[in-house]
């Protein structure tokens, strides 16, 4: 063999071990904003049970494509129905998602789904979750969706989550805090079930919270006493802003949606952080900004 031939076969070894090429998964958490019918002002004035306007939908696709990702967990989507039309309308411009989940849960609008171009196995929509509350036995409204992806390094499990919104008429509890907090728990402690020792764990807690970084909600999420659950990823746009919900009636913005790892897989998270996507067509698809994380795994 040439001393030519020898070395690139030496540099090719080196590149196996020390992870040249090593596989990256791209992961994203996007609340779509009704992506159904739900009571909405038009140009024409108030209108029931009113679809999402196509410019929005057109957006909504506009931003999906940009991020181009491997998994994509939504929050609002509508049924069945409106999950096969998006998937069918993103196939069209060019971007398949071959494999699909929706939780059905109580809530029969607002549903949390998954979308993704790897296979999804050990599919699970825990729609069991209570939690006492308010004298009371509450369930977890949207419930918590699992899934399963095969990667290069071992499974990751992703846990799609949809917190309570901050609409509430119960006087004892302002803007449900108490309650988000207590369906935040019981996600926790399902799974601490599944992953009972979080640093031999390889999973993904994500999607809107409806609330801040320092809530009960993410408190909940991240700690069982002390046992650290999941970390939460900081994240930021191209602009260093950190907001991912935008509440136009009032003209404010706050931090709404999260990524939060597990300790056995934070050490492959890329940067060390998620980021905000700010690219094209985001301001006109939804009130909410998607968040990414990438992942660099192993060969």
């Amino acid at each position: 063999m040439s001393p030519f031939r020898w070395s690139c076969g030496i540099l090719l070894l080196l590149g196996w071990v020390t992870g040249w090429g090593a596989e990256t998964v791209t992961v994203a958490t996007y609340n779509i904003e009704n992506y159904g019918p739900a009571n909405r002002m038009t140009a024409a004035g108030f209108r029931p049970d009113y679809p999402k306007p196509e410019a929005e939908k057109a957006a909504l696709r506009q931003v999906m494509r940009g991020m181009n990702v491997d998994l994509l967990v939504l929050q609002e989507m509508g049924g069945q129905p409106y999950l096969d039309e998006l998937r069918r309308d993103l196939k069209s411009e060019g971007l398949d998602y071959a494999h699909a989940v929706l939780a059905s849960a109580a809530d029969a609008d607002r549903h949390v789904a998954i979308m993704s171009k790897r296979p999804l196995r050990e599919v699970i929509t825990h729609t069991d979750l209570t939690f006492s509350y308010l004298g009371g036995r509450e369930t977890v409204k949207r419930g918590l969706l699992e899934a399963t992806i095969n990667t290069a390094a071992g499974p990751v499990t992703i846990f799609a989550v949809h917190l309570k919104s901050r609409l509430t008429e119960r006087p004892e509890d302002p803007q449900s805090a108490r309650r988000r907090g207590a369906e935040a728990s019981a996600v926790r402690d399902r799974v601490l079930k599944k992953f009972p020792v979080p640093g031999q764990g390889a999973y993904l807690v994500l999607g809107d919270c409806n609330d801040t970084r320092t809530s009960l909600a993410l408190t909940h999420l991240q700690k069982r006493g002390r046992t650290v659950v999941a970390s939460l990823l900081p994240a930021a746009d191209s602009r260093g802003e950190r907001w991912t919900h935008a509440f136009r009636r009032e003209e404010s913005y706050s931090r709404a949606d999260y990524i939060l790892v597990s300790p056995g897989l934070r050490p492959k998270v890329a940067g060390a952080a998620a980021r905000i996507y700010d690219g094209d067509g985001v301001s006109q698809a939804s009130d909410h900004r998607p968040v990414v994380v990438t992942l660099e795994l192993g060969p």
